[in-house]
């Protein structure tokens, strides 16, 4: 039971971080966090659309957000890195960040979707959802959902591939949450395969083939230069034997 009380509450704090540094790194564009144990401490990747802004002025702010960590989190030595994103609209944080700001400038929540949906599937991904939940029209909560291409729910792929965020603001009416699923391009599912079309037999002989009978023709000639030979050397001996005979 101890190891499963460890397990939950390195998940809960792994939350409260993506959490903390969701609210920190709003302006730079935020869209996850990787956190790994390694013998020297907490190693940490931070991705955001503008690593400058996390890094800071010769790295200010890295630096205390390492000092938040440690004191707020108890995140033992922890070593930031940042990794800028470069396909933002495939990052599901991003998408529902930008969602969440389109609604709260006033953007009908509709137009918002659909913006967000075409934005991911431009970007070359094989199939998106976006699901809108809130007072969306009346006084009693419902949802929206906006979806395009392929998207397993469960599974193998489901589990490896899907990329899942979820975002809430807060607006006049109520909160209103934004749930991003991408499925990137690089996905790859066990039930699909490519037929490859057999190429069509040349009529062009091999080349073993054809260096098999240029073979036997330069044997052919060999002869012929041999008595070529021969007549030119006949001549040379007569016409030796001539001048001794001189």
């Amino acid at each position: 039971m101890a190891i499963v009380k460890h397990f939950i509450s390195e998940s809960m704090k792994k939350t409260e971080i993506d959490e903390f540094l969701q609210k920190k790194l709003e302006r730079a564009g935020y869209g996850g966090v990787s956190i790994s144990k390694t013998p020297l401490g907490t190693h940490i990747v931070i991705y955001a659309m503008r690593p400058g802004l996390v890094i800071g002025r010769g790295g200010e702010t890295i630096r205390e957000l390492a000092s938040l960590l440690e004191e707020k989190f108890k995140v033992p030595n922890p070593q930031i890195s940042v990794s800028e994103i470069e396909i933002p609209e495939l990052n599901a944080y991003v998408v529902a960040s930008k969602t969440a700001g389109a609604l709260e400038r006033g953007v009908h929540f509709r137009r918002a979707g659909f913006w967000a949906l075409n934005q991911v599937m431009e970007a070359g991904a094989l199939g998106a959802e976006i699901i809108i939940s809130g007072k969306l029209r009346t006084e009693r909560a419902r949802f929206e959902k906006f979806r395009a291409g392929y998207m397993p729910k469960c599974g193998d792929p489901a589990l490896k591939n899907l990329r899942k965020a979820e975002v809430h603001v807060q607006l006049k009416p109520g909160i209103f949450g934004i749930r991003v699923r991408i499925m990137p391009p690089d996905a790859k599912f066990p039930d699909r395969f490519r037929i490859v079309e057999a190429l069509p037999e040349s009529k062009e002989m091999p080349a073993e083939e054809e260096s098999q009978k240029e073979e036997p023709a330069l044997e052919e000639h060999k002869p012929e230069a041999e008595a070529v030979a021969s007549e030119e050397d006949i001549e040379k001996a007569g016409g030796e034997e001539e001048g001794a005979a001189e």
